[in-house]
This record gives structure tokens, sequence and C-alpha cells, in this order.
């Protein structure tokens, strides 16, 4: 297979879900870097305004539809509420939720949906440096797993990729389960650990530049102990090109020690920044048991599509902060903002 550089990126960038009506402009590479292999061009700005329809059930209508009309500068966030116990709660109306955009109300709420079952654009990225040797095959194991149970065929589609000093695709988008069992079994520990590089990698050149036809939900399952070592992007750089991918994080420990370490910190900056969630399974039974949760999180999630006020094509960061109105008893788990497109 074929190993896939990254470029030195230099500059600020950085997964909650936010999807815009357009996407922003990426800046370009600087030249004066030294990249492994040449630049890939940014995805072209689609039209401001489409039709998306995205259904909840099979092609047979065995289940209801979903038709949600995407308009210019529409703001669609899916989320995440909890009790004080951390129990996911799914009965909530909009009228629960409080929404502020970049310090404002939206001008208008256009759609809310509890427990909506979007279809799934999921990317697995599974550290293979020789830091995560010890378990890897039973993490490879729970990861075919949560693939065969989260993949719908006809509807979610999924890739694989390993990493140590470079990301690796062993598997490209595929609703085929069985190809994707055979991506993640593909792969060997060894090397360094590039974590950055193979976040930064996945989001801009698989996420971004697979088409969006519908509204979808995007989501990366990062397996790491999340010390790094060999990146040529920051973490934030990361951070921001999983934010303007509209994709969460799912971060899962490989630190076996019993303790936190300086890089469960690290992915636990990064779930926090992008909406997702951190799992530290110390036993190795905990691993199915995290992939398991995330599973049934991502197909019990809420969905809200508004219109910002005073909302500006300037490719700047907005910040979304939506809260539950009973906050004393409820926790809203979302992405912390998103950028406009640019003009």
């Amino acid at each position: 297979m074929k190993k896939l550089g990254l470029n030195p990126i230099h500059g600020a960038w950085i997964l909650v879900l936010v999807a815009l009506s357009s996407h922003p402009a990426l800046p370009q590479s600087d030249a004066s870097s030294s990249p492994q292999q040449p630049a890939q061009s940014a995805p072209a700005t689609p039209a401001p305004a489409q039709q998306a329809n995205s259904t909840d059930g099979n092609a047979n209508g065995d289940e209801p539809s979903l038709t949600i009309k995407i308009q210019p500068n529409e703001v669609n966030v899916v989320f995440v509420v909890t009790d004080k116990h951390g129990r996911r709660i799914t009965d909530l109306k909009k009228d629960d939720f409080k929404i502020v955009d970049d310090n404002k109300a939206p001008d208008e709420i256009r759609s809310f949906h509890a427990e909506t079952n979007l279809p799934l654009q999921v990317g697995l990225l599974i550290d293979a440096s020789n830091s995560v040797r010890d378990r890897f095959k039973f993490e490879q194991e729970s990861a075919v797993e949560f693939l065969n149970q989260t993949i719908h065929p006809g509807k979610d589609q999924a890739f694989v990729v390993g990493f140590d000093v470079t990301p690796e695709v062993t598997q490209d988008f595929t609703d085929n389960t069985e190809r994707l069992a055979h991506g993640v079994h593909d792969l060997r520990p060894g090397g360094g650990t590039a974590m950055y590089d193979a976040l930064y990698f996945a989001c801009r050149d698989k996420l971004l530049k697979t088409p969006k036809n519908a509204t979808v939900r995007r989501a990366i399952i990062l397996l790491s102990d999340g010390e790094d070592n060999q990146s040529h992007v920051t973490r934030e750089e990361a951070i921001e090109m999983a934010q303007r991918a509209e994709a969460i994080v799912y971060t899962i420990s490989t630190n076996v020690s019993g303790t936190k370490g300086a890089g469960d910190k690290v992915l636990e900056r990064i779930a926090d920044a992008t909406g997702g969630r951190a799992f530290f399974p110390f036993q190795l039974r905990d691993v199915a048991n995290a992939f398991a949760e995330i599973q049934d999180e991502l197909r019990s999630q809420y969905a809200v599509s508004y219109k910002p006020a005073d909302f500006k094509n300037d490719g700047h960061y907005r910040t979304i902060e939506i809260v539950a109105n009973d906050r004393k008893n409820f926790k809203v788990r979302a992405r912390r903002g998103y950028y406009a497109p640019g003009q």
C-alpha cells in the first residue's frame, strides 16, 4: 500500500459537527517548506444553496425518511445531551435549548430533530507505531466489530487509516464491511508517531474531498496513546482542520499504564474541541465497550439547523454555544464553533 505524506503547514489550523452550505477555502501550504509530496488543492466551493435528501431507512423505504433543505448561510449542528450521571438524554424539545452564535441569538431556527439517524461518514484512524504494539491485535478486533455494527451498506461509508511516521490508507471510503475489516487487519505496528499529521490528512484529504450531496454526520475515531513525536503540523492545526471538515472526533487511548499521561490530555483536548468524547480503557475489555458507546452515540444525537444573525462570508471563526435551559441537570456536548465561508 502507498504511504501518503503530509506537507509541513505553517500558521494556525483544527473534530463536533457543524455543516455549512459551503466550505471555506483552505489556506495554501507555505512554499518555503519542504513537503514530502506536492500539496493537494482545496475542494471547490459548492453552490450556495442546494437540496439535500437524507433517509433514515434503506432504499426500500422500511423506515420514514428525513428531508433537509440546506439554505444559504444555514448552520447545522449535531450535539449530545447527558444528565448529571453521564447518561444520554434523547427526549428533549427545541424549546429546551438556547443557542448563541457569535454572541448573538440566531435569526431563525429552521429545523430540530431528536434521535436523528443520519448517514455516517466515518474515518477510523489507528496508531500503528511501536508504542501501541502490546495490545494492537485486540484493538484491531474491537475496531472490526465496531465497523460491522455501525456501517450500514447502502447508507453509511467509512475508511481506514493506519499511521506511524506517515498516514497510510489501507481501505478507502466504502460501505463494504468485509473490505473495511481487511483494511484494519492489513495494519502492522512499527515506527514513530505522527498523530496530528494523520488527523489533518484524514480531514483534509478524505472528508473535505468527499462530495457532501446530503446532510451527513461526519466522525473520526482515533486510537492512539496521544504522544506525537513525528508530525509536521501542530495539535491546534489538526484540530482546526477537523473543524473545517465538520467532523466530531472520538478518541480512544491506548495507554495501559493505569494513570492518565500527557498523551491522554492531548486526546481530551482534541475530543473536547470538536464535540467528541475521550475514552480511557485501561483494561482490554473496556476497548470494546468504548467502541459500543461511540456507536450508540452516533445513532442518538440531536440535530438543529439555524440561520445566524449578522452572518458574513468573511472566513472568520464564529463561536457556538448550545445550553440546556435546565443547566443544573443537563449538559450539552457540541463543537465550540466553525469557520464561515470565505468570499
